[in-house]
C-alpha cells in the first residue's frame, strides 16, 4: 500500500517514503530512504487517533530516553518528529524477518535456537533495565532476526505512551498498552508501577511460544485472554513437547509466575536459568516433592525409572543447552609500511575500529605524506580513502558508516563515508587542537580545541563551546574524548602540565558539564557492562570496575596489556571495538630518556648518530636550527612541565637549557652573528610572542615582537638584521607580515591572501622569500622577491612540497615532498631569479620525523650534510612497526578482572 500523500509531502525533505511494510496496534511502518544519509530506514507513524490522545510534544520528549540506548541487540532509534498531524520515529531498516514470521512458518523452533534468541533478548532487556527503561511490549513482532541474531525493536515506545497525557485515557480510544498474550498480570490489571519483572514475564511468554507454537494463554477476545493471564496457570511445556529439558521448563514457568516477587529478579538471572544456571532448580525440587508415594514392586520401579528419566534428561540437556564455550582469544600482528609507521608514531591517535569490529582504518602512505586506509578484517588488502591527506585522530560514527578525523596542522574536523565519497569539512579550525574527537549517540561530535572541548551537530552546522579549560585548576588541555552509552556523559583526558604521570581521566556530565576526576591516565575507553579501560603513562593498559550512572570507579585497577607505545601529550595508537577486538601499536612509553635522536644525514641518504648520541623528546611545534658556523644546535625539547629551548655544543659539548619562563617555547632560529637565538614563547601571552636570548644564557631574554591577535607561529630575521618576517593566523587564515625592527610601528602585509601561507624562509642575501601556499589545491613551494613580493612569483615544487630552506650559498633551495623525501632545486638569484628543475636528493629514512610547517632539519655550513631527527626506541620494541590485533579480547579482559578483584 502506498503511503498517504499528505504524509509523503510532509516528510519529503528528510525521508522518501516507498511503501508500507506493515501495521501494528499503535503504528504503521513504511520503508523509506533517508535522504541526508543515503540509507534505507523504517519510519513508524503513530496512528492519528493515538497521536491525538497522547500529544506529540509529550510523546517526543519521552522517547528521547530510549533513543540513547546503544546495544548490539537493540534496534537503534535514529530520529523522531511530528508530521501530517501525527508523530513518527525512525529506525534502521533490517532486512529479514521478525520472530512472528518464523513462528508462523515453523510453528516450533529448535530448542537450542529458541534459547539463543531468548538469551540475546534478555541481554538487551538487562541493559535497558540498568538504564531505567522498561520495554512493556515484548512480543514476537518486536523481535527482529538479522544475521542469525535477535534485535529488539520499539524499545520503550509503550513506556512513552503510558507516561504521556494519553496514558490515563487510552481506554477512551479502545486501545491498550501492550499485547494481551504477553502482558504480565500486573500490567493486565492496569497497575501504575511496572518493573523489570514485567518484561521478564513477557519474555517467558515468548520463549513458551517458541517451544510450543502458542503463547501460554489464548482466547477469543482480549478480555478472555487477560482473565486467563490473571487466574490460570500455564500448561507444562513437557506435556506438549517432550524434548524440552526439565531445567528449561522450570526456567520458563518461573518467569511466568503470577506474583512479580516469585519471578526472576532480573533478565540476566532469567538468561542464566535458561541454560541450567540460576535458581530454577528450586521449582524442579518442589515438583519432585509432590510425586505420590509408591508401594510394592512399584516402590523400586519408580525410583529406577525416575533415575533413568533424570539421566536421559540431563544428557539431553547437556547436548542441547550446554553453555557455549568461551571464544578463543587470538593475537596476531599486521605489518606497517615504514612511512606509515612513522606517521602513526609521530603524533595523534591513528588507528580505529568500527563498532562491530569488522573494519579497521589507519593512517598509511599517501601523496600527502599520509592518508586513511580502510581494511575489512576478513580481507588481506586495504583500500585508500581519497581526500584524506594529512589525516590523524580517527574515530567512527556510532553506526560504523562514517569515519571522522582531523586534518592539517590546525586539525580541521572532517568526516567521510565508509562506502566512499568526498570528505566533508565540519569545522575549519582557526586555533588548532589535536586531541581527537568522539561521535556520541546524542547526535553531537565532541572535539578538542586549544580553548577546550567544542561540539558540532553530526550533520554539520555551527560549532559551540562545550567544556572550556578550567583556569581555577590551571588546566591547559583536553584530549581523547569518549562518548559513554546513552549520550549522557563523556570521558576525556585533562592536563595541567606536560607530565604524563600527572594527567587525569575525567568523566563529564553532558547536561550539567559537571566533572568527575576518576584516576591518573592518558586515555580511557568504556567497556560494557561496567568497566573503565585506560592507559597509564608507562604504557600499561588497565581496567577498573566503573559505575556508568554514578560516574565513579568502584574497585581497584587490574593490569591487562603492557608495552603500548605512548607519545607526546598522552597520545597512543589504541582502539577497542564494541564487540571485543583490541588493536594497538606496541613500543616504548615516551620518557625522560628521549623519544627521538639527532642524526647526521649525507646527501646520499646515509645516516649516522651523533657521537655521543643526542636523545630528547620532541615538541608538537617542533623546530631546530644550526648556528651559522655549525658548532651549536638549538632545538625545542618537551619536558615534564614545559617545552623549552636547549642548546647543544657539537659534537660532544654540554646540552644546556636556554629558556626557563613560560610553558611553550618553540621553533628556535639563530641570528646571523651566532650570538643569539630567537624563538616563540608564551611567557607573556598564551598566543606566543617573539623573544631573543643570548645563546650562552648570560642575560635574560628580551621581547622582540609582541604577539598580534593571531599569535606568532614562525619567524626569521634577515642576515643583516634589517627585516623580521613572521607568520600569524588571522581568522583561520595563515598570513605573512614583515617589520623593520626599530623603524616600523605597524606590520607590513607580505602574503595575506585567502590561501594558507606557511614555511617562510629568507634567502641568505635577503632578496628572495620562499614559502608554502595551498593556492593550487595542495601545498606547493613558491619563491617571490622580497620585500616587493608583488613583482614576481615562481613555483618550485610540482607534486607537492613543504618546509623550504635555503642552502648557505644561496644556490640551492631544499624542501620536502609529501612523502618526506628531501628535494633540492638549483636556483640563480642574480641578476634575476631563475629556478631549475627539482630532484630528489634522498628518500625519507625509516623512522625519520616529518617536518611540521617549518623544517625539522638544517644543513651544515658546506651544505654536504643535514642534521635531522628520527624516532628512537620504537624500532627496538617487541612488535614495533606492526599493529597488534587481539580478537575476542573481552574474554581475557573479564577473566583478568575477575581474578584481580
Amino acid at each position: 500500500m502506498n503511503p498517504p500523500p499528505k504524509l509523503t509531502e510532509s516528510l519529503a525533505d528528510r525521508y522518501r517514503l516507498e511503501r508500507e511494510l506493515g501495521q501494528g496496534g499503535m503504528a504503521t511502518v513504511y520503508l523509506a530512504e533517508d535522504i541526508r544519509h543515503d540509507r534505507r530506514v523504517a519510519v513508524k507513524v503513530l496512528r492519528p487517533e493515538l497521536a491525538a490522545v497522547i500529544g506529540a510534544e509529550r510523546f517526543l520528549a519521552e522517547i528521547k530516553t530510549t533513543a540513547n540506548l546503544q546495544h548490539p541487540h537493540i534496534l537503534s532509534l535514529f530520529d523522531s518528529g511530528e508530521a501530517a498531524g501525527t508523530v513518527f520515529y525512525v529506525m534502521p531498516y533490517v532486512e529479514g524477518e521478525n520472530l512472528r514470521d518464523r513462528i508462523k512458518r515453523e510453528h516450533q523452533l529448535p530448542v537450542n535456537e529458541a534459547v539463543q534468541i531468548a538469551r540475546e533478548v534478555a541481554d538487551a532487556l538487562q541493559y535497558a533495565h540498568e538504564h531505567g527503561v522498561i520495554h512493556r511490549d515484548i512480543k514476537p513482532e518486536n523481535i527482529l532476526l538479522h544475521g542469525g541474531h535477535a534485535l529488539v525493536a520499539d524499545f520503550g515506545i509503550a513506556l512513552a505512551v503510558s507516561r504521556s497525557d494519553g496514558g490515563s485515557r487510552m481506554t477512551e480510544t479502545g486501545m491498550s498498552l501492550g499485547t494481551p498474550h504477553y502482558m504480565s498480570p500486573e500490567q493486565a490489571m492496569g497497575e501504575r508501577e511496572i518493573t523489570a519483572r514485567s518484561d521478564v514475564y513477557a519474555l517467558g511468554c515468548v520463549v513458551y511460544e517458541m517451544l510450543t507454537g502458542e503463547p501460554p494463554f489464548t482466547g477469543a477476545t482480549a478480555q478472555a485472554i487477560v482473565a486467563r493471564v490473571v487466574t490460570e496457570q500455564p500448561r507444562n511445556l513437557t506435556a506438549q513437547r517432550h524434548t524440552v529439558p526439565p531445567e528449561l521448563e522450570a526456567a520458563v514457568l518461573t518467569a511466568l509466575e503470577k506474583l512479580p516477587a516469585d519471578r526472576y529478579a532480573s533478565a540476566a538471572e532469567f538468561a542464566a536459568a535458561l541454560t541450567g544456571g540460576g535458581p530454577a532448580t528450586r521449582r524442579l525440587g518442589a515438583a519432585t516433592a509432590r510425586l505420590p508415594a509408591a508401594t510394592g514392586t512399584r516402590r523400586y520401579l519408580v525410583p529406577v525409572l525416575g533415575a533413568l528419566l533424570v539421566l536421559v534428561a540431563v544428557v539431553a540437556a547437556w547436548g542441547w543447552l550446554r553453555p557455549e564455550p568461551p571464544r578463543p582469544v587470538r593475537r596476531y600482528s599486521m605489518g606497517i609500511a615504514p612511512n606509515a609507521a612513522m606517521q602513526r608514531l609521530a603524533a595523534g591517535s591513528n588507528i580505529a575500529l568500527s563498532p562491530d569490529g569488522n573494519l579497521m582504518v589507519y593512517v598509511g602512505p599517501g601523496d600527502g605524506g599520509g592518508q586513511l586506509w580502510l581494511r575489512e578484517r576478513d580481507q588481506l588488502d586495504a583500500t585508500p580513502l581519497a581526500g584524506t591527506s594529512g589525516a590523524l585522530n580517527l574515530f567512527f560514527s556510532p553506526d560504523g558508516k562514517q569515519i571522522g578525523f582531523s586534518a592539517g596542522t590546525l586539525f580541521d574536523l572532517k568526516v567521510i563515508p565508509v562506502s566512499g565519497g568526498p570528505a566533508v569539512t565540519l569545522f575549519q579550525a582557526g586555533t588548532g587542537g589535536g586531541g581527537g574527537a568522539a561521535w556520541s549517540s546524542d547526535g553531537w561530535i565532541y572535539f578538542d580545541t586549544q580553548a577546550g572541548l567544542h561540539r558540532i551537530p553530526e550533520g554539520g552546522g555551527t560549532p559551540e563551546p562545550f567544556l572550556p579549560l578550567d583556569s581555577a585548576s590551571a588546566e591547559v588541555g583536553h584530549a581523547w574524548p569518549e562518548a559513554l552509552p546513552g549520550g549522557k556523559a563523556l570521558l576525556l583526558r585533562s592536563r595541567r602540565n606536560l607530565d604524563p604521570e600527572d594527567f587525569d581521566i575525567v568523566a563529564v556530565e553532558i547536561a550539567s558539564r559537571r566533572r568527575h576526576v576518576l584516576t591518573k591516565g592518558l586515555m580511557a575507553r568504556y567497556v560494557a557492562p561496567g568497566l573503565l579501560v585506560y592507559l597509564r603513562a608507562d604504557g600499561t593498559l588497565v581496567a577498573a570496575p566503573f559505575d556508568v550512572d554514578k560516574l565513579k570507579l568502584t574497585g581497584p585497577a587490574v593490569p591487562l596489556v603492557e608495552g603500548i607505545a605512548t607519545k607526546n601529550f598522552g597520545a597512543a595508537d589504541l582502539a577497542i571495538s564494541r564487540e571485543g577486538t583490541l588493536a594497538y601499536i606496541p613500543g616504548r612509553a615516551t620518557g625522560g630518556d628521549g623519544s627521538v635522536e639527532a642524526v647526521w644525514v649525507g646527501r646520499d641518504g646515509s645516516a649516522k648518530s651523533l657521537d655521543p648520541p643526542l636523545k630528547f623528546t620532541g615538541s608538537a611545534n617542533r623546530g631546530l636550527s644550526l648556528s651559522p658556523d655549525g658548532t651549536r644546535l638549538a632545538i625545542d625539547v618537551l619536558g615534564t612541565r614545559s617545552v623549552d629551548i636547549w642548546v647543544k655544543q657539537l659534537p660532544s659539548g654540554p646540552f644546556s637549557r636556554l629558556s626557563f619562563e613560560g610553558t611553550n617555547n618553540t621553533r628556535p632560529t639563530w641570528t646571523a652573528d651566532g650570538r643569539s637565538v630567537i624563538y616563540i614563547s608564551n611567557r607573556d601571552s598564551s598566543l606566543g610572542s617573539l623573544w631573543r636570548q643570548q645563546a650562552d644564557g648570560a642575560r635574560p631574554a628580551e621581547l622582540l615582537l609582541r604577539a598580534p591577535a593571531g599569535g606568532i607561529q614562525e619567524a626569521q630575521l634577515s642576515r643583516d638584521g634589517q627585516w623580521l618576517v613572521y607568520r600569524t593566523t588571522d581568522q583561520a587564515n595563515r598570513n605573512v607580515y614583515a617589520v623593520r625592527p626599530g623603524r616600523d610601528t605597524a606590520p607590513i602585509p607580505i602574503l595575506t591572501s585567502r590561501f594558507q601561507e606557511t614555511g617562510i624562509s629568507l634567502s641568505p642575501d635577503g632578496r628572495w622569500l620562499a614559502y608554502v601556499s595551498d593556492e593550487s589545491g595542495q601545498a606547493e613551494v613558491y619563491v617571490r622577491p622580497f620585500p616587493d613580493v608583488a613583482s614576481g612569483r615562481w613555483q618550485i615544487s610540482t607534486t607537492g612540497g613543504n618546509s623550504p630552506r635555503w642552502s648557505h650559498s644561496g644556490s640551492e633551495l631544499f624542501f620536502q615532498n609529501p612523502g618526506n623525501d628531501l628535494m633540492v632545486a638549483p636556483v640563480r638569484g642574480s641578476p634575476t631569479f631563475l629556478p631549475g628543475e627539482p630532484r630528489r636528493l634522498f628518500t625519507a629514512l625509516s623512522q625519520l620525523m616529518p617536518s611540521n610547517v617549518v623544517p625539522y632539519w638544517d644543513g651544515s655550513p658546506d651544505d654536504k650534510h643535514f642534521l635531522m631527527v628520527r624516532l628512537t626506541g620504537a624500532d627496538q620494541a617487541p612488535g614495533a612497526g606492526q599493529i597488534v590485533v587481539v580478537d575476542n579480547w573481552f574474554e581475557e579482559l573479564r577473566r583478568k578482572v575477575r581474578a584481580g578483584t
